[in-house]
């Protein structure tokens, strides 16, 4: 088990793998936060809509 750990930790293919998992992570939250900040202002707009149409 501890051979596993330090090829894992040496190997530089862990390390792309890890650099990875980073940008993913960065992209995921801007992606998150865009929707919900377009969900927001589509959610007004179609809530302004439908106030004018009644």
């Amino acid at each position: 088990m501890a051979k596993l750990f330090r090829r894992i930790w040496f190997e530089d293919q862990g390390q792309d793998i890890a650099e990875y998992a980073v940008m993913l992570a960065v992209i995921l939250v801007l992606v998150v936060g865009t929707i919900r900040l377009i969900g927001t202002n589509a959610n007004n707009a179609f809530s302004a809509a439908a106030s004018a149409v009644q």
